[in-house]
């Protein structure tokens, strides 16, 4: 068994040993929509034997393994056992374009992508030319089964800046970034949650995807925790509902527009039983007080956590102890007792840049000389985003330091849109700017300058983005204006123009 001395330092063999060998850590679903139910025993008999079927395909400690694929118990234990031979497990947002998903693979020089059979079908022909590739539930060599190896496998011991993970930024500010993540900055993580909070008897509902931190973070928990979690394939609205029902989920994580899509499924709520949530955790976007008082009423038994945490400085930032007594609507707290943080800025410290100093913060980033460190000399990341704090410390978040937006838990820089706007052949100067939505949080719309002469539609300019940028990144209006509007530094005036948006909407 993997683990098997006192200290796990491992986060591979995090896995908690305690009790019956065959309950249920994770149940899912297969592409046949069939139940995939993955005991504890299976999770580490599978990641053992993909530790040992690694090293014996030849693969060594430190080499990146690419993982493609909606949401599978198996998809956790390929993740474990990688990270029990010393590999470094580098799950792909299967939502990218298609040249976007080669681009990260080239980039974290993946010598092996492990996927399934939908996402094997839109990887470039002749990929498997540079590559080995291993596909779920195929036969045959380039099938999952051919790299494991069926035993026991002692997890290595990592040094103290060795990376287990590696996960890749949305690529909101250029192309996308791989976030070095250290196997002692994330067991802190876990065992900090762990420790916090009994979840050994929870029955835990995860719809957002593992290759985003919210919900890796919190598969690699119930791991660690004993308790057991449904695993959707994507989030749907009417089939989350179902699962919490079906399976009795206790504890729900999601991003706000997950939850605004659930409430809107008023007679599928209407008939479920959904008694049994105890907690709801949001992250990655921040909470309206309007979805809050709209998720207490549909769930008056949970205890609503309103969450904040990043890739690079980790998901433990800040606390709502119900010893703080009542929280201020929208604050996401006070700072965790083990993670100093400060706000930096001409109005600090009631209002700046949030910087925090974690054991959680990122070893860097991949293959990024070219990048400028967001650590500071003393050890803070700085985030780029922006918060107050009021006379009782409690943080609230209000915006990103730049021009980034947030769109249904997505990061949303309006240069990356306005770039690929800017390269249909019949625009000549591209301006995205967000509006508020009831379900996104905020939305994308453009304002676009044609080519002279050029006659491009609205709908064109949608599909253009729709086939060249993940799907979130489509502006969902777009104006055309002559000219741009312009401030007085003669660069465009996004406040202007968000504003006219603002107008052009309420007018429809």
């Amino acid at each position: 068994m993997s683990g098997a001395s006192t200290t796990i330092d491992n986060l591979g063999a995090l896995v908690d040993r305690r009790g019956d060998p065959d309950r249920p850590v994770f149940v899912g679903f297969g592409p046949d929509e069939a139940e995939v139910v993955l005991t504890r025993a299976d999770l580490d008999a599978t990641a053992d034997a993909f530790a040992r079927g690694l090293l014996r395909g030849g693969l060594v400690r430190g080499d990146r393994i690419a993982i493609l694929a909606t949401n599978h118990p198996k998809t956790i234990a390929l993740l474990l056992g990688a990270m029990r031979a010393g590999l470094i497990p580098t799950p792909i947002n299967h939502k990218f374009p298609v040249s976007t998903v080669t681009q990260v693979i080239a980039d974290c020089g993946a010598r092996l992508v492990v996927c399934d059979a939908a996402q094997y079908l839109r990887l470039p022909t002749g990929l498997a030319a540079t590559i080995r590739i291993a596909v779920f539930d195929r036969e045959g060599a380039d099938g999952l089964d051919a790299w494991l190896d069926p035993g026991p496998f002692e997890a290595i011991r990592p040094a103290d800046d060795e990376a287990a993970l590696c996960l890749y930024t949305s690529g909101s500010t250029g192309r996308p970034k791989g976030v070095m993540l250290g196997h002692a900055a994330h067991l802190w993580v876990v065992r900090t949650r762990r420790d916090e909070a009994e979840l050994r008897s929870e029955r835990l509902l995860i719809a957002a995807p593992l290759y985003h931190m919210n919900a890796l973070a919190l598969a690699l928990l119930v791991c660690a925790s004993g308790s057991s979690a449904v695993l959707l394939p994507q989030f749907e609205a009417r089939r989350y509902i179902a699962a919490i029902e079906r399976y009795g989920c206790t504890w729900l994580t999601a991003v706000p527009p997950m939850m605004a899509m659930m409430l809107r499924e008023k007679d599928a709520l209407a008939q479920a039983d959904l008694s049994s949530v105890r907690t709801v955790r949001m992250g990655s976007a921040p909470v309206s007080d309007a979805l809050a008082a709209e998720m207490r009423m549909l769930l008056p038994n949970a205890r609503i956590i309103n969450a904040y945490g990043t890739t690079e400085g980790g998901p433990i930032v800040f606390t709502d102890d119900p010893s703080f007594g009542v929280i201020p609507p929208g604050s996401v707290g006070r700072p965790h007792p083990e993670v100093p943080i400060r706000l930096v800025g001409p109005d600090a410290p009631d209002l700046g840049e949030l910087q925090l100093k974690s054991p959680a913060i990122m070893l860097g980033y991949l293959n990024r000389p070219d990048t400028p460190s967001p650590i500071t000399p003393d050890g803070y990341y700085r985030t780029g985003d922006i918060f107050r704090c009021d006379a009782e410390r409690f943080y609230t978040f209000v915006g990103r330091a730049d021009d980034m937006f947030v769109s249904g838990g997505e990061n949303i820089f309006p240069g990356e849109v306005e770039t690929v706007i800017e390269t249909h052949p019949d625009v000549l100067q591209a301006c995205v700017v967000p509006v508020a939505d009831v379900i996104k949080g905020t939305k994308p719309v453009a304002y676009v300058v044609r080519r002279p002469g050029a006659t491009v539609t609205e709908s064109e300019i949608k599909q253009h983005v729709l086939a060249n940028a993940p799907a979130y990144q489509h502006p969902r209006h777009v104006w055309f204006l002559d000219t741009m509007l312009l401030a007085a530094s003669n660069k465009i005036d996004r406040n202007a123009l968000r504003a006219r948006a603002e107008m052009e909407l309420e007018a429809r």
